[in-house]
């Protein structure tokens, strides 16, 4: 997911990077959620809603050339009849901030019940 923060994120790494305002570091963990309607910088998408679908702690690796990605499979159990076209980056704080974005490579569409894996190393996420 090149290029893709929400504006809050965005503006929050301006501010570490310049060493401006007060930028607050993400309540970890963070979470990724699957959305069968993609956001933009300024709109979340659209939520994938029942079973027993949950959003799944991300972890990642130390970047590398300006990239890093999940370093553990997400597996999303128990999941409701949806077709899940993107995901989304938040993190966990009590009003949970959303931070970055983006559409799957192919959207996947899963039967009531089915499971959902995003496995090490398919989440990329990067500045570039």
């Amino acid at each position: 997911m090149p290029d893709s923060l929400s504006n809050t994120a965005e503006n929050l790494t301006l501010d570490w990077v310049l060493g401006v305002g007060t930028p607050t570091r993400p309540t970890t963990p963070l979470k990724v959620a699957l959305v069968t309607a993609n956001g933009t910088d300024t709109a979340a998408g659209t939520e994938v809603t029942g079973g027993s679908y949950a959003r799944q702690n991300l972890a990642v690796a130390a970047a590398v050339g300006g990239a890093t990605a999940n370093s553990a499979d997400l597996v999303f159990t128990g999941m409701p009849a949806a077709t899940v076209v993107g995901v989304e980056i938040w993190d966990s704080a009590g009003t949970p901030v959303r931070l970055w974005y983006g559409p799957l490579t192919a959207s996947r569409t899963v039967s009531a019940g089915d499971e959902l894996v995003l496995s090490a190393g398919q989440l990329t996420l990067s500045l570039a």
